[in-house]
């Protein structure tokens, strides 16, 4: 909400209207109740905007240490999958129980048979 162009006009503009409203409290007694209501409602939304200013700040810091953890747990499991490999090799099967990929040798294609045609003959002119 803060972000909107029209909430420091909004506020701004309450703010102005309840202290002209108090200065001629006199002229407007039928309108105290609502010029009360409207201070009331003015508090309100300072606290609440603190209290969001405050929670963005925590969002962030949260951020932040979520980023660090994340960065440090994927150098350990980078770290782990090295070791598993190295115990077991690059070969083995059993890396898969750690969906680690064996390395696996390609098969190569079978050799197609070694018949071949004969050329038909060249034409004798």
């Amino acid at each position: 909400m803060a972000r909107d162009p029209l909430y420091g006009v909004t506020i701004n503009g309450w703010e102005q209207l309840a202290t002209s409203m108090e200065a001629n409290a006199e002229d407007f007694p039928h309108l105290e109740a609502q010029r009360q209501e409207l201070a009331d409602t003015l508090v309100q939304v300072r606290d609440v905007s603190t209290r969001q200013a405050a929670l963005t700040a925590a969002k962030q810091e949260a951020t932040q240490e979520l980023q660090t953890l994340l960065a440090e747990g994927r150098k350990l499991a980078t770290f782990l999958r090295v070791g598993i490999r190295q115990r077991y090799g690059n070969r083995s099967e059993k890396l898969v129980e750690f969906k680690l990929q064996p390395f696996r040798s390609r098969t190569r294609p079978a050799a197609p048979p070694a018949t071949q045609e004969p050329k038909p003959a060249d034409p004798v002119e």
